[in-house]
């Protein structure tokens, strides 16, 4: 795919200049029309520190959040498109840990909108005592923020909850469903979880360590735990509570290149789907948290949504997320483009990491612009 690509050099030139500006060490980006590749460019050092590797239309970027679509939103889709899940249906039923009194009218909806009422982030590898098995109690446990519905808040443990229902519908391993309805159906070479050590090289480094999180714990009050990563994280997850569950969790841990992402993206849109029905498709443009803060629909952000990163170049109903290690993909359904943006942001910087959310509306912009000029 790289090859037929070329570089638009407006979106080259602003990459390069926050390179150097210190936002981020390396950028990768492509966009794709109807399914074709049109614009792509790597810019900087996928890896700084130990030594310097410079990026490539081929390195892979721990995608971080971009699993919660990509992954978790993609297999519920699947579910729901074969009846076996129901938006409407409440979590207890497939999650008996939420028959609690304030969690049992907690639907799989609220879950994939981020409405549930869960909070937003928990140190979960400290409050689970360092047993696997407990996360799921530990979520089932927390209180809740809000009347589920009444607000939309952007919750990791919601998406980690849903990775959890998927393996118990299925009797799968997450990773394991990931790789044979999505990967392998997709013919993808460079997706996965838990990323071989040996292709390490091509992989964009991440955080040296976890200082970020542990920042965090710490501001939470959260216990002390002897466990934090010191030495730089660059070809496993990024993500503490990711790790700590193995590698592959429903809200983070998916590793590809610009490319494939990409690939995966398109399942999303009526027309270039592979395996989901043009139906289910339409849940993806669907708002479904009408007055409330933020547009959501299954898994995804509407550029609808205020301040979004998708900017004003696209479409309201263009739908997108962004992934804490620097990554991003907003699909425009109307015009079938495909916008992707995969930076390291966390790795070889000091606190705090650069937001990047305007970088990200004016890529989209200029994106826009470039595709415009080329129709005329």
């Amino acid at each position: 795919m790289a090859h037929k690509t070329q570089p638009e050099p407006t979106i080259s030139s602003l990459l390069r200049a926050r390179t150097e500006a210190g936002d981020f060490p390396s950028a990768v980006y492509l966009v794709t029309e109807r399914g074709r590749p049109v614009f792509a460019d790597a810019i900087g050092n996928a890896v700084v520190e130990p030594y310097r590797i410079a990026a490539s239309l081929q390195t892979i970027y721990d995608l971080a959040s971009l699993t919660k679509p990509l992954v978790t939103g993609l297999l519920c889709a699947r579910r729901i498109d074969a009846g076996e899940l129901t938006l409407d249906g409440s979590v207890a039923q497939y999650l008996p840990e939420f028959e609690r009194t304030d969690k049992q009218m907690i639907t799989v909806r609220q879950l994939l909108t981020h409405t549930s009422g869960l909070p937003a982030w928990r140190p979960i590898y400290i409050l689970a005592e360092g047993k696997r098995d407990r996360a799921l109690k530990v979520i089932a446990g927390e209180e809740l923020e809000y009347l589920p519905g009444a607000r939309v808040v952007y919750s990791d443990l919601g998406f980690i909850s849903l990775g959890f229902l998927l393996e118990r519908i299925t009797g799968k391993q997450l990773s394991e469903l990931a790789r044979f309805e999505i990967f392998e159906a997709l013919r993808l070479q460079s997706t996965f979880f838990n990323p071989d050590i040996a292709m390490q090289t091509g992989i964009a480094a991440c955080e040296t360590g976890n200082a970020y999180e542990r920042a965090t714990s710490r501001e939470m009050g959260a216990p002390d735990y002897a466990n934090w990563r010191e030495s730089p994280i660059w070809g496993e997850v990024h993500d503490g509570n990711a790790h700590f569950l193995g590698g592959a969790a429903g809200h983070a841990g998916l590793f590809s290149t610009a490319n494939e992402t990409s690939r995966i993206a398109a399942q999303f849109l009526a027309q270039q789907s592979e395996i989901l029905s043009p139906l289910t498709c339409d849940l993806f443009t669907t708002n479904m948290t009408d007055g409330l803060d933020e547009a959501r629909s299954i898994a995804w952000q509407l550029a609808a949504t205020p301040e979004s990163a998708a900017g004003l170049a696209l479409p309201p109903d263009s739908f997108g997320h962004s992934g804490f290690t620097g990554t991003s993909c907003w699909i425009d359904p109307h015009r079938e483009r495909v916008f992707v943006l995969l930076t390291n942001r966390t790795h070889a910087r000091a606190l705090p990491f650069a937001n990047i959310n305007s970088v990200r509306r004016e890529f989209h912009s200029l994106a826009v612009n470039a595709l415009q000029n080329r129709e005329h």
